[in-house]
């Protein structure tokens, strides 16, 4: 089947979910909530897709089931209360631990099932599952912006999938084996290399759209736990459970040291630097209608997170600040070439104070 959205060479991650985005909206495939833009799209057909769960020999022989909060898997979370199975859906944002176990009332009928599965139910009718709590889960359903028929995902960007198995993974709670599933709209299976994905990313097994059901047979290994070089300081402060993981995994010897990055304690010391206490890239011809949480999530891509990011879009400019010349210039190095929708950035290192301009968001 030819894929809908045509892909050019050398696309990044970026471009991907910025084409998968539009097209929806473009083509009126989207169902509430709208945009679907920096979201796991729903999508028109989505409980129809939901329902191949059914024929999925791994969903029958389940007793567990991970399933996560977006828009288009809310039939996949009734299908699987209606099985009598554990549906765990993770936190938002992971901000108060990992899991929640959904516990429907006794006797809940289907429409009491149903209301369990949106994120009123979700909240009103769930249980915190701790660390403590030995769990295994046998089936895992994920969101994605794009999948490509060899298992290949893509999400929003901010890499709760990926850190959530990751997570699952250190816990025990999953294998290697563990079956991951994708729901996504048929235009959103896409054709793209695999030299896109990193180390964290999860791949899936099966997808699942509103016409097919594809088993991939993917090859490539799923991520073996939490790769801590890739976690920061924001991500500690704002996951709570990673710190504990993060004890518990330096208990058993591994190596738990974090991506370098800007501890909260640097902050006092960031802000009483002067200009001539960083180094400073420069970064023009920045779409104008980039958000600055998708300028951050490629740079986070691409290994170059700054320790502050001054963010002046009405110049189609950024600055980006680092604390010594070596993470500058290996910055430099990383996001030279880089393209956002057709546009080549320019990348430099900053002249003496050329950031200190007016009207400009600093992070």
């Amino acid at each position: 089947m030819e894929p809908a959205i045509r892909l050019k060479p050398g696309c990044s991650k970026s471009d991907i979910r910025q084409k998968v985005w539009d097209y929806i909206e473009k083509n009126d495939l989207a169902d509430f909530p709208r945009p679907v833009h920096n979201r796991i799209p729903n999508f028109k057909g989505a409980s129809h897709a939901c329902e191949k769960l059914l024929s999925l020999p791994e969903f029958h022989d389940a007793r567990t089931v991970k399933i996560d909060p977006d828009s288009p898997h809310k039939n996949a979370r009734f299908l699987t209360l209606d099985a009598h199975k554990i549906l765990l859906v993770p936190t938002p944002r992971l901000r108060k631990g990992l899991f929640n176990r959904i516990t429907p009332p006794a006797r809940a009928g289907k429409e009491m099932l149903k209301m369990c599965s949106t994120p009123q139910g979700v909240k009103e009718h769930s249980v915190p599952v701790s660390l403590d709590d030995r769990i295994s889960v046998d089936l895992v359903v994920v969101g994605s912006v794009a999948v490509s028929e060899k298992g290949w995902r893509i999400g929003k960007g901010e890499g709760f999938a990926d850190l959530e198995h990751a997570m699952m993974m250190a816990m025990e709670a999953v294998t290697e084996d563990t079956v991951v599933v994708t729901i996504v709209h048929d235009c959103q299976v896409l054709d793209f290399p695999e030299d896109l994905l990193g180390e964290h990313d999860l791949t899936v097994d099966y997808i699942l759209t509103p016409t097919r059901v594809i088993k991939t047979d993917c090859k490539r290994p799923k991520p073996e736990g939490i790769i801590w070089s890739k976690i920061t300081w924001e991500m500690m402060t704002k996951i709570p459970i990673l710190k504990k993981l993060q004890a518990i995994e330096k208990e058993a010897g591994k190596n738990v040291f974090i991506k370098k990055g800007l501890d909260p304690k640097l902050h006092t010391r960031l802000e009483a630097c002067d200009l001539g206490d960083v180094h400073t890239l420069y970064i023009g011809n920045i779409p104008p209608t980039t958000t600055i949480n998708e300028f951050k999530d490629i740079l986070q891509e691409k290994g170059a997170p700054p320790l502050r990011l001054q963010w002046q879009i009405d110049h189609q400019r950024a600055f980006l600040d680092y604390m010594d010349v070596a993470q500058a210039r290996q910055a430099l190095s990383s996001l030279r070439g880089l393209t956002i929708r057709g546009n080549s950035l320019w990348v430099d290192m900053a002249r003496p104070r050329q950031n200190k301009v007016s009207n400009s968001k600093t992070q």
